[in-house]
């Protein structure tokens, strides 16, 4: 992997703390429990590894880039999501907002070396 160019604070513990919670790590992995109750907003932040993400429960959400341009929307698609496992790579700056009536929450297990 080459150098990650993003700063330590914007890592997803530091910059979205409210949102991110340390379940496990080691020089290997990173486990986080994400969890974005609906309306929430959470602050931009960073993924430095890739993960893979365990969906606990579902909810609409639109991911937008640091400077606020849409990415990611789920809004109008038909995906049943809670239960099923995804496969990310690293995250660059970006928010995630969660515009459905559900909570959001995510187990992402991040792959630090291989």
């Amino acid at each position: 992997m080459s150098e990650w160019e993003w700063p330590e604070e914007l890592d997803a513990l530091v910059a979205a703390a409210d949102s991110h919670r340390l379940l496990m790590e080691n020089d290997y992995v990173r486990v986080l429990e994400t969890l974005i109750p609906s309306g929430v907003k959470v602050p931009v932040h960073t993924h430095r590894w890739p993960s893979v993400q365990y969906i606990l429960s579902w909810s609409d959400f639109v991911r937008r880039g640091a400077d606020g341009n849409v990415l990611f929307d789920t809004r109008g698609k038909d995906w049943a999501m809670t239960g099923k496992a995804v496969w990310s790579e690293p995250l660059v700056p970006h928010s995630v907002e969660n515009v459905g009536g559900a909570e959001l929450r995510v187990i992402l297990v991040e792959q630090k070396k291989g």
